[in-house]
């Protein structure tokens, strides 16, 4: 279900003041860094994935097992899972500083937003809002 028009401001509101009171907070909780990929990122990640797993199953087939452990399939498994974790988190980072919902700039600026309150914290003025919510009713 869509959020209604005053729902999106709202959330506009809070999104622009949590920037305000806290940008590295925000910035590190937007979430964008999980999802965003480079195709470079990517094919190394893949290459390094079917390294580790050529690695695992020679491992297996080798006959060099010192202690009777499969050395090389350990190492496999190792670079199979450093792969993972190459394309999961391995992102732009200049691309979580700079990018921000609306396209705005991590610089701040009222944008098209019109006005502003500066007084008070982000906390304070969730709490009036909430306030004179219950007050009108």
């Amino acid at each position: 279900m869509p959020l209604s028009e005053h729902e999106q401001r709202m959330l506009e509101q809070i999104e622009s003041a949590l920037y305000a009171e806290d940008p590295k907070f925000a910035s590190s909780v937007r979430g964008g860094r999980l999802r965003s990929t480079s195709s470079r990122r990517r094919l190394q990640a893949a290459a390094l994935f079917v390294l580790g797993l050529f690695l695992l199953v020679a491992g297996i087939a080798a006959p060099v097992k010192p202690g009777g452990f499969p050395i090389i399939s350990l190492i496999g498994f190792i670079v199979m899972f450093g792969a993972g974790v190459l394309l999961l988190l391995g992102t732009s980072k200049s691309i979580a500083k700079t990018d921000r919902p609306g396209g705005q700039a991590a610089s701040g600026g009222s944008g098209s937003r019109g006005r502003q309150r500066k007084t008070g914290g982000f906390s304070e003025r969730m709490e009036d809002r909430f306030r004179r919510r219950f007050e009108q009713e």
